[in-house]
C-alpha cells in the first residue's frame, strides 16, 4: 500500500521535526568512519541540475558520497534508461511517455535522459549503485532479461551493486540478478517484505525510518541481513540510525548529510 505523495510529503516532514529535535547519544567513531550515504537519485535541484542525469550523478561523485540511487525503465525498442518516472513531464516538462519513444528518438528529444549502460559503465565501481526497477510490462522477458545481464557484467553484485524495488514481482522478473544483491523497499507493508526478503534470502530490506521499526532491524541483522533506510536529515536523526545499525542512509541531499557525518568526526578531535 502506497500513500498518496502529498499525505506522504506531509508525514515524512512531521517525522523529521519530531525526530531533529530528539536527543541522540553520538554514534562510535568506527560506525561513523564507516556510515554509507546513498545519494538519492543523485545530488539535484531539478532547476540547474536534474534527477537521474549524469550530471547529478557527476556531482555525487565529485562530491565523495558513497553511492547513488538510480531507476531505469525501458523505451520501446528495449533500451533500459535511467528516468523515474513513466513520462518525461515533471522533471523535463517533455509530454511524452518512456515506453512510446524508440531510444534514438528519446535521445533526440531529451539528451539529458542516459541509458542505464552508460550510468553503469561510468560509475559502476566508482560509487555503489542503488538500482530501482519500476513496475511495468516487459514485454520480451527473456530478451531484457540478456540485455540487462550484459549491462551487469562489468560490475559484480553486492560489491558494487544491488537491484531494489518496491514490488517484490520486478525483482523476481529479472534472473540474472542473484537474490543475495536484491532489495525490497517497503511502504507502508513493512511486515510483509521483511518476511519475502528473509524468505528469499535476500540482502535485506529499504523503507524509511520511521516505518522500520527497531525489531525490524535487529531481526535483519541477525539473519545477516542488510537495512538501509532513508530519509534523515539531521544530527539526531543521523545518528540515530547509525545507532540503531542501520548500514545505509539514503538521503535527498546527501552532500549535506555527508557534512553533518564529518561535523561528528570531529567531536572526536
Amino acid at each position: 500500500m502506497s500513500l498518496p505523495p502529498r499525505l506522504e510529503k506531509f508525514l515524512i516532514e512531521a517525522c523529521d521535526l519530531v525526530f531533529a529535535v530528539t536527543p541522540q547519544k553520538l554514534p562510535q567513531r568506527k560506525l561513523l568512519e564507516e556510515c554509507r550515504i546513498v545519494s538519492h537519485r543523485g545530488i539535484h535541484d531539478n532547476l540547474q541540475s536534474k534527477e537521474n542525469t549524469l550530471e547529478a550523478f557527476e556531482l555525487a561523485e565529485q562530491k565523495g558520497i558513497w553511492g547513488i540511487e538510480l531507476d531505469f525503465r525501458w523505451t520501446r525498442d528495449l533500451v533500459p534508461v535511467v528516468v523515474h518516472d513513466h513520462d518525461l513531464d515533471r522533471v523535463f516538462g517533455i509530454n511524452k511517455k518512456i515506453a512510446e519513444l524508440d531510444f534514438e528518438a528519446l535521445t533526440n528529444l531529451c539528451p539529458q535522459v542516459p541509458s542505464l549502460e552508460q550510468v553503469v559503465g561510468k560509475y559502476g565501481g566508482k560509487m555503489h549503485l542503488m538500482i530501482e526497477v519500476k513496475q511495468e510490462p516487459y514485454p520480451n522477458r527473456r530478451q531484457q532479461d540478456l540485455i540487462l545481464e550484459q549491462i551487469f557484467s562489468v560490475i559484480s553484485p553486492c560489491q558494487d551493486y544491488h537491484l531494489i524495488s518496491l514490488e517484490p514481482e520486478m525483482l523476481e522478473r529479472i534472473e540474472c540478478v542473484p537474490n543475495w544483491a536484491k532489495m525490497p523497499v517497503a511502504e507502508l507493508n513493512v511486515s510483509q517484505l521483511s518476511q519475502i526478503a528473509l524468505e528469499r534470502n535476500y540482502a535485506g530490506i529499504l523503507g524509511h525510518y520511521f516505518l522500520i521499526g527497531g525489531d525490524v532491524v535487529k531481526k535483519h541483522l541477525h539473519a545477516g541481513q542488510e537495512i538501509g533506510t532513508g530519509y534523515p536529515n539531521s544530527r539526531n536523526g543521523l545518528s540515530r540510525e547509525i545507532n540503531r545499525g542501520v548500514n545505509w542512509l539514503f538521503s535527498n541531499d546527501a552532500e549535506e548529510l555527508d557534512r553533518i557525518r564529518r561535523d561528528l568526526l570531529q567531536e572526536f578531535i
